[in-house]
This record gives structure tokens, sequence and C-alpha cells, in this order.
């Protein structure tokens, strides 16, 4: 239970969500990660308010807090002790800002040439990499927010996806080392940008443009390349996604859904027949949908074997059967000392999900207990 990482010694010096996230992922795969604070009062993320009031909750479980004054020779030694016993430094600052402290990758890597320094940062070098950049900064210069809201009105989307994948991806670079490691005996400097993060994820837009010669219009006003792929209202006003993409799927829905005239119609017998005949079929198929309620009509595309979904807002999610049945929600305790529970990785080893071994930490909660593991390492 103690996951594919133990042994692993991450130090961690990140604050709100994208290097935060990468340690939540070594960290839920069981390396030991220490998330060195700012003493006394802790990481800013802990007082974040409004749309930041999860930040803190969510990323820092199974970690280890240390609380030191950096800016002191005190703190600063006590830090780079830690480090001489880590396998992997973590950091989500501004540039510089751990080069001014005597942190730089080249200065460490002197003392610990095994170590591997994970830079969590906006840009990868470049023109751009002495920006300052948010996810959202990404999302409007990277084309997301273009894609996800309607023409003339960008939109970010609806959660902080390149900050989670930004750090996600440092995770599989740090991965990526320590195998090499193995080989070599030596760290490397790994760097994960929240732009480039972005960037891949219009790489199918910019792909389709490539090889059509066509742009992709936003979402919203897409051309959609299936028959029916879309939002239908039910009897009891809610909504409901039912895709119908296959020829065998067609003649299925056609039977369940009692649509013999669809059926039978030859200019509806293939695919791109129905894509043409979008206009006119899309009314049909809403009136025979809509005669049933939400419930009714989740548990007939289910057994026809239809791709569907309701339309959840995130706090219903606490309630999912399937998260909660599959370990998919992890308990926790707040800051504030309520009980709630949080998603797990997505992930599962032998159809077991990682476990949470230790929940949020106080600041500086394991300060003597690394300074003793220190002084039993290093005398």
């Amino acid at each position: 239970m103690s996951g594919p990482l133990s042994g692993l010694r991450v130090v961690e010096f990140t604050h709100m969500v994208m290097g935060p996230a990468c340690g939540l992922v070594l960290a839920d795969l069981g390396a030991d990660v220490i998330k060195v604070e700012p003493s006394p009062d802790g990481d800013n993320t802990r007082r974040l308010g409004g749309s930041g009031a999860g930040f803190f909750a969510i990323m820092n479980r199974n970690k280890r807090s240390m609380a030191v004054d950096m800016k002191s020779p005190e703190g600063l030694a006590a830090t780079k002790r830690l480090l001489n016993t880590a396998d992997v430094l973590v950091e989500n600052f501004r540039p510089g800002a751990l080069d001014k402290l005597g942190l730089s990758y080249e200065a460490l890597r002197q003392e610990n040439p095994r170590l591997i320094y994970a830079s969590c940062k906006g840009f990868l070098p470049g023109p751009y990499e002495h920006r300052v950049a948010l996810d959202e900064v990404v999302q409007m210069m990277g084309g997301l927010a273009y894609m996800t809201g309607p023409p003339g009105q960008p939109l970010r989307a609806g959660s902080s996806v390149n900050d989670i994948m930004g750090g996600m991806f440092a995770a599989i670079g740090i991965l990526a080392a320590v195998q090499e490691r193995h080989t070599t005996g030596k760290g490397k400097h790994v760097q994960s940008g929240l732009f480039e993060n972005n960037v891949l994820l219009m790489s199918q837009h910019m792909a389709q443009f490539a090889i059509s010669g066509k742009e992709a219009p936003p979402m919203s006003v897409r051309q959609v390349a299936w028959p029916i792929y879309d939002l239908f209202q039910t009897s009891d006003g809610s909504q409901t996604f039912v895709g119908v993409v296959t020829d065998t799927q067609w003649r299925l829905f056609c039977a369940e859904f009692h649509l013999p005239e669809l059926a039978a119609d030859s200019d509806l017998a293939t695919k791109p027949q129905r894509v043409a005949a979008r206009s006119r079929v899309l009314p049909i198929v809403a009136a025979a949908l809509r005669q049933y309620d939400k419930a009714a009509l989740m548990e007939k595309c289910e057994r026809l074997g239809l791709p569907f979904a309701p339309i959840t807002r995130p706090i219903e999610l606490f309630d999912d059967p399937h998260l909660n049945a599959s370990g998919g929600l992890v308990p926790v305790t707040l800051p504030n000392g309520a009980e709630s529970k949080l998603p797990a990785l997505p992930l599962s080893f032998d159809g077991q999900r990682p476990v949470q071994r230790s929940g949020l930490p106080t600041v500086g909660q394991h300060n003597a207990e690394i300074m003793a593991e220190l002084d039993a390492l290093l005398g």
C-alpha cells in the first residue's frame, strides 16, 4: 500500500496548482514528498478564497510539511541539508527566485549530482520565458479560450486544465529522468510549460487545418462529424447528451425509440447521408427522446450501448455511485476541520486505486521528524 514510488524523496517548493499538482501525482504514487513552506504562516495558497479556496485541499494530501525561513542563514542551511538527501526537487516560482538563494540547478548539482530538478513554469526557454503566466493567460494566447467560447467571446475552460496537466507532464518528465538515472547515475533539469501544454491541447485543431486547409471554428459552432451527437431535452426538464455514431447503433436506436420511418429512409442509410440530413432528422429525434425522463432515457441508452451522459454539476460528483464504489473519492479533513471527500488520481494498479496515506499537513507539522531523519542520514 506504500505505492510504486516508495523510497523516492521529493522536495517541493511550490504554491497554487501547477507545482503542487506535480507533487500530488508523485505523493499519491508513494513518493515521500516534503513540502517546504515559508515560516511561520506557510504557503499562501492555504489562505486563498473564492475560486482558489479548494486549491490547497486537493493538491497537498500525502505530503509532509517543513516550515523554514530560507532568508535566514539557519533556514537556508537546513534546506540545503534536506536537498542533499533528495532525489527530486520540484519548484514553480518565478524564474530566478530560487537562484537568488543559491538553490539553482547548477549550484545544487555540485553537491547532489543525482538530483532531478523539475521546474514548472509558464513558458519553456524561449522569447516568452520571462513573462508571468497564469492558466487564464495561456488559455487566451494558446487558442483554448477561442475554441471554448462562442464566436467573438473567448471563454476560459471551466477548470485549471493547464496547471493540472502541466504538473502532470512535469511528473512524467521526472519519472523519465529517474529511469535514465539508473543508467547514467546523474540527474537532469526537467522543465514543464503552461503555454506549451495548452498548445498540445490545440494540436488536433492545428493538425485539422494542416490536413484540410480549413480552420476549425469554436466548438460551440463546429461542424459535427456524427449524425446524432447532441443534447436533448427530457420530459422532466433535464438535458442528456446522446450519441449515435455507427450504422449498427443507428438501426438499434431507430428500433428502440420507435422511428421506423427513419430506419426505412434510403437517404439515411449511411453515416455521411445522416450527417448531411441532420437539420431534417434532429427535430424528429428530439421529439422522440422528449417522451422519456432522464432516468428512463439513460437506461435505454446504457442497455443499447449508446454513448450518453447526464449534464452534471461538480457538486453532484460527491454522490456519484461509480466514484463512491470504485475508490474514486478519498476522505479528507479540510483545513477548517470539516470532513469531505475529493477525487483520487485517475489510475489503478491491479484494480486498486492509490490510497491516501496521510491527510493535509499543517504548517511545519513534520519539522522535528524531518530534522531527526537528516541527523540520522547526514550526521
